[in-house]
């Protein structure tokens, strides 16, 4: 660029400054947060999707409501959930422990998939229908639709948990 047309220095840092801060006060909503956690929005039907293991259910049409509970031994009770193609269930993610724990369902590969994506961005934003975030000592509600029958998982996938064994089957019959 010639001379005239470069932006001052003092000016770039200013801009990189304001950029950095922008960046981080993101994290404010982000993943796991405690004072400001993401929410999911309302059940819409018209925007339910079809996913491997299932979508997003009708609290309407609740069938069964499943307690599990997430405790820092970092383990989920019951750990194994049979449930009937077809069938709307309500999970009701209660946190026992005193740091921050999530249920999320999915394929063996996505959770893996989602892990990894934690493990590299841990403050990452999403609020989805297959997961609840949950503080200590609260509860989040999944209501999903099985779909297809076979088997999936649910995993907690907060750093480090999903790797200390974190996880849970649910076999649709």
């Amino acid at each position: 660029w010639p001379l005239t047309e470069r932006i001052p220095m003092k000016k770039l840092h200013i801009v990189t400054i304001a950029a950095l801060a922008a960046l981080s006060s993101a994290g404010v909503y982000a993943h796991g947060d405690e004072s400001h956690p993401m929410k999911k929005p309302a059940f819409d039907a018209s925007k339910v999707e079809e996913r491997a293991f299932g979508r997003e259910g009708d609290p309407k049409k609740v069938t069964r409501t499943i307690k599990v509970d997430m405790r820092d031994t970092m383990r989920f009770t019951p750990d194994l959930v049979t449930i009937k193609r077809g069938e709307t269930v309500k999970f009701v993610a209660v946190n026992s422990g005193a740091v921050m724990h999530e249920m999320v369902l999915g394929t063996v590969d996505e959770l893996k998939e989602h892990a990894e994506m934690m493990r590299k961005f841990p403050n990452m934003e999403h609020a989805d229908a297959n997961m609840a975030h949950v503080k200590p000592g609260a509860k989040g509600d999944i209501v999903w639709q099985f779909t297809k029958a076979g088997e999936y998982q649910f995993a907690c996938l907060m750093p480090a948990h999903f790797e200390a064994g974190m996880v849970g089957k649910v076999v649709v019959k």
